[in-house]
């Protein structure tokens, strides 16, 4: 039984690499100008101002929401619980 155990075990290891993880120079230039092209084409992406998700949503004379404040949270005392 616990043979049988075992060898499932084994059987989910990884396979052994007899590969070489070597690339030829023609398969190194060509990643590199394949990754030079990536970059410049993210150049060609145009910016873009954050827009207002709800804005089909809301009322055209609702006022703007604020920035959101730093709220003060309570202290709880550990030893009472009691808030101070």
């Amino acid at each position: 039984m616990i043979a049988l155990l075992a060898n499932a075990a084994y059987a989910q290891s990884a396979a052994p690499d007899n590969k070489a993880d070597t690339k030829s120079q023609a398969e190194i230039e060509a990643e590199k100008q394949a990754d030079r092209a990536y970059k410049r084409s993210l150049g060609n992406i145009p910016n873009h101002e954050p827009g207002d998700p709800w804005g089909a949503v809301r009322a055209p004379n609702a006022p703007k929401a604020a920035a959101k404040t730093a709220t003060a949270k309570s202290k709880v005392n550990s030893k009472t619980g009691a808030a101070h």
